[in-house]
């Protein structure tokens, strides 16, 4: 067998040794850092055209809700000066309070007025309700029975969740003079 020899001057050698390290380095300090901010760029690039998705599939919603917006069905709250009903007239609250009731689409189950609030020295009529209905009913009964200047407060609503139903209980006074 024959072997290769290669002879190499030391200088030469030397030499090698430098440009190589050169070579290496320019590798390290210039392609590295390149490659480094394209993979960068392409992971941007990648969240970008998510984001483009998502607003396309967004798109018919946002238009939905910007007309929706646009729409005037506002509640406005009522705010009317507070009387107080005379005594005579204070079955007047249940005929109000059906109609209000009828307006915001809730159902009444039970109507009982109390009748130990009904005593010369009190100033208000307490009645006991209950309805049946949804929550958003509920908001529009409270923004009508706002609108009631002799209401003088409501003390209790309580809440009770059923199967495909709601049931409010509510204490309601009315102002007596």
């Amino acid at each position: 067998m024959n072997k290769i020899s290669i002879k190499i001057k030391q200088e030469s050698f030397l030499y090698f040794i430098i440009y190589g390290g050169i070579i290496l380095l320019i590798i390290i300090m210039g392609i590295a850092p390149l490659y480094y901010k394209m993979y960068n760029q392409i992971k941007e690039n990648e969240k970008l055209r998510f984001q483009i998705k998502e607003q396309q599939e967004l798109a018919p919603v946002n238009l939905i809700l910007l007309n929706a917006s646009k729409e005037k069905n506002v509640f406005v709250l009522p705010n009317p000066e507070k009387i107080a009903l005379p005594r005579s007239e204070s079955g007047k609250f249940e005929s109000d309070f059906q109609m209000v009731v009828k307006k915001s689409g809730l159902k009444i189950v039970s109507f009982k007025p109390d009748t130990n609030t009904l005593s010369n020295s009190s100033k208000s009529l307490l009645h006991n309700v209950v309805l049946n209905g949804e929550w958003n009913d509920l908001r529009k009964l409270l923004i009508e029975l706002g609108g009631l200047s002799y209401l003088d407060r409501i003390d209790e609503i309580t809440v009770q969740q059923g199967a495909g139903f709601m049931e409010f209980n509510m204490k309601i006074r009315v102002a007596l003079k």
